[in-house]
Formats: structure tokens, C-alpha cells, sequence
């Protein structure tokens, strides 16, 4: 029995990882799209969205027969629901990559500001998501407590692009009220890059749950340096 379980464990972090590059690869494309004003890009990411489904599907399918036919306990119970959770936060964080890629398709503007972009930060925030990302996925597959803790202060940049993003764009509109249907739209992609990093903590108190049997969001994170709940 322990072969048996140790075996499909095996097989169910594969599958994850396999979502993981998935979704990782979605939101980079969507970022792309907007960054190039590719909506043939957007488009794509679009439809790759049904594949994400799918896999969160066969994953949650997967997980609920390991717990049926194998009744894992201690730090294989603790692995399966980590597994569980991580796979929702990634479907959630495909949702938010086929959202930023629509904002390339629904765009009236064929390019963006440059200036603006630039003085928005917004490749510093894609790059700061994806690295998040990479990195939490690192932590996963190297068991690292202090991997998986670090994800969480590089969250706060996001917080504070989008903060500041979001007077920026106010001021934008009033020097051009021509742009404002899209900033408003702009700013709702500050929003998604902000609540994946959200999800990505999530995935993060995650891994941390599995390796140490610590559940972070039901302590006072912010006394203890991880971030605020999420």
C-alpha cells in the first residue's frame, strides 16, 4: 500500500508542476499581448484558458480518489491538501491571465503610452508576478521553507505599484479625457497582476502548510513578517 500511494503522490505533483508551467506560460503571454498590443497573442491565451479548466478537473478528480482509495494521513494528507489547494490558486491565476489578455482584445488604442507604461511600472509588475511564480515553484520542488517565506515580501511591490498606478492614471485622465475608457481598463490589469500575487502568497502558505504543518493565515502574519492575509 505505502508503494501504491507513494506512486500515485509522484504522479500528482508531476500533474501540478505540468499546470504550474501552464499557467506560468499564460500569464506571460497575456502580459506580452498587452505589452505589444498582440491581440492575435490575446487571442490565443483565450483559448488556451480551457485547457487550465481542464487540468484543475483532472487534478481535483485525482486528489479526491488518492484520498478515497489510499486514506493518507500525517505529511501525505498534508502533501494531497496542499496539492488541492495549490491547483484552485492556479486555475484562479489562469482566470487572471485570459482577463489581462482580453484588455489586449477590447483595446481600442492600437499602443499604448509609451511614457505612461514606463512611468506606470508595468513590466516591472509582470516581472515581478512571474518571479514570484518561478519561485514559489522552486520552493515546491526543493521542500524550502525559505523559499516559499521570501514570495511573500516581494508581494508588497505589487501592492504598491497598483497603489500608484492607480493616481497615476486618474491624473492621465484628466490631461487626455479622451484615454479614459482606457485607463479605467488599464488600471483593471493593475488589479488582476495585484490579486495574482494574492493567489501566489496563497500557493506559498501553502507549501509552507505542507513542509512545516503551519497554516499562516490563521496567525498574525504581519507581526511575524509574511505579509498580510490574502
Amino acid at each position: 500500500m505505502v508503494k501504491f500511494i507513494e506512486s500515485e503522490l509522484v504522479l500528482l505533483k508531476k500533474e501540478v508542476d505540468e499546470m504550474w508551467t501552464l499557467v506560468y506560460n499564460q500569464l506571460e503571454r497575456a502580459a506580452d499581448a498587452v505589452l505589444t498590443s498582440d491581440r492575435e497573442l490575446a487571442q490565443q491565451v483565450c483559448v488556451c484558458e480551457r485547457r487550465v479548466n481542464a487540468f484543475e478537473l483532472k487534478i481535483d478528480s485525482d486528489v479526491e480518489d488518492i484520498i478515497a482509495l489510499y486514506t493518507p494521513v500525517a505529511i501525505d494528507l498534508r502533501f494531497v491538501l496542499a496539492m488541492l489547494k495549490i491547483n484552485t490558486n492556479l486555475e484562479r491565476l489562469g482566470d487572471f491571465a485570459e482577463s489581462v489578455a482580453r484588455f489586449a482584445l477590447e483595446e481600442k488604442e492600437l499602443t499604448l503610452d509609451a511614457d505612461l507604461v514606463k512611468r506606470l511600472r508595468l513590466q516591472e509588475m509582470i516581472d515581478q508576478v512571474l518571479s514570484m511564480l518561478e519561485l514559489a515553484k522552486r520552493a515546491l520542488q526543493e521542500e524550502s521553507q525559505e523559499l516559499a517565506t521570501s514570495v511573500f515580501a516581494k508581494d508588497n511591490v505589487l501592492d504598491e505599484i497598483n497603489a500608484n498606478a492607480s493616481t497615476l492614471l486618474a491624473e492621465y485622465i484628466q490631461q487626455h479625457p479622451e484615454s479614459a475608457l482606457s485607463c479605467i481598463n488599464l488600471a483593471s490589469v493593475f488589479r488582476k497582476l495585484e490579486r495574482a500575487g494574492d493567489h501566489i502568497t496563497n500557493i506559498a502558505e501553502e507549501i509552507v502548510f505542507f513542509i512545516d504543518a503551519k497554516v499562516l493565515k490563521h496567525h498574525d502574519t504581519a507581526e511575524e513578517g509574511y505579509g498580510q492575509e490574502k
